[in-house]
């Protein structure tokens, strides 16, 4: 099924919660609506199921207009971040729920709801748990239960809400595996919302990225990441930098404090050549060496240094303005140049964006 939203406007008292929301979900796609919180983004979800309902504008399924749909004829399911399990119900007879209390015409018979249920708990990898109940259950097995009641009912959509937000942090990475997994063996039709910027870029086919009940911007995780469209996305998705300074040159280089940088491509706005502005600049996108008198770059301290992994992240206090600039160099390059803390390093951005500053940058 494909899901299109036109001009979904909703307000809660003075509270806009969407604001002009249009958007194409399509068919057996993976979508992660992604922001902080209050961003709209369950609001959205929920007007989709039919569980709210908006101001103005609509939602599309199959290019019909679902306005007037009940929520149990639109082929949804919805799977919530605290299960919403049933304590008093086995996982088995959780799962069977939403076919038990379907219309007497539409109700499968005994035998095809035994046989619907356990195929659903050898697809979330819970065989031979169905008599146990939902309290006796680890969290990552009762959001699996959770997601397997949602498919029950063969839904034509998938949508959940914050579906690992309760869950700590090495059960989030095994199941937001697992659910990549069986989305791509299902091809169901999916919209997840979640404030994780490493679970929308490692799961989702596609990232609307939401700020104050607007899209910022949508696109694949790689579209997203590597060429954010404002300074809100730049700063949401990864860690960053922003160096604020003035644009000079007609817009190829930016003055921070003591140092002049190249602006590579010129500023995100290309009619903007001089005046205030912050420049981005992701960790792994400096180039770090042992200060030399004349040499260009920001002038800096070692603070700190962590080696993780195959990576060390520095820690440099800018000389001009005690700033901190968070750096990522391979751990090999590291080691061989044994940088030692409170040594002066100087710090060169391979790649930069600029903003003006009247862009919103700095927020």
């Amino acid at each position: 099924m494909s899901i299109q939203v036109h001009q979904l406007h909703k307000r809660f008292g003075n509270y806009v919660a969407l604001d002009d929301i249009h958007l194409d979900f399509g068919r057996g796609e993976l979508t992660a609506l992604l922001g902080p919180s209050g961003c709209g983004k369950t609001t959205l979800l929920r007007i989709i199921a039919g569980l709210e309902r908006p101001d103005s504008g609509k939602v599309l399924l199959d290019g019909e207009d679902a306005s007037a749909v009940p929520v149990r004829e639109r082929g949804v399911g919805f799977v919530f971040q605290h299960y919403a399990l049933f304590r008093h119900l086995t996982v088995f007879e959780n799962i069977a729920f939403g076919l038990r209390v379907r219309d007497k015409a539409q109700r499968p018979d005994a035998a095809s709801i035994r046989a619907r249920v356990q195929e659903l708990l050898a697809m979330v990898q819970l065989d031979g748990l169905g008599q146990r109940y939902p309290g006796q259950l680890s969290g990552g097995q009762r959001q699996r239960v959770a997601l397997a009641r949602a498919l029950a009912v063969q839904p034509r959509v998938l949508l959940l809400d914050e579906p690992f937000g309760a869950l700590d942090a090495q059960v989030r990475k095994e199941l937001r595996r697992w659910l990549r997994k069986l989305h791509d063996d299902l091809h169901i039709t999916s919209v997840f919302v979640t404030h994780d910027q490493e679970e929308a870029l490692e799961v989702a086919d596609r990232i609307v990225l939401m700020h104050r009940g607007r899209v910022q911007q949508e696109g694949s995780p790689a579209q997203v990441y590597g060429r954010p469209e404002t300074p809100f996305v730049y700063g949401f998705l990864g860690n960053v930098n922003r160096l604020h300074g003035e644009l000079a040159g007609d817009g190829a280089l930016l003055r921070t404090g003591s140092a002049l940088l190249n602006v590579p491509g010129g500023p995100a706005d290309a009619a903007v050549r001089s005046g205030k502005a912050v420049a981005f600049v992701r960790p792994h996108e400096f180039e770090v060496e042992r200060a030399a008198a004349g040499s260009d770059g920001i002038a800096a301290t070692l603070r700190r240094a962590l080696a993780l992994g195959p990576v060390a992240q520095l820690e440099l206090e800018r000389e001009d303005n005690s700033e901190l600039i968070e750096v990522a160099v391979p751990l090999e390059r590291f080691e061989r140049e044994n940088y030692r803390e409170g040594e002066r390093l100087r710090a060169r951005p391979r790649a930069m964006r600029v903003f003006p500053a009247a862009s919103g940058a700095t927020s």
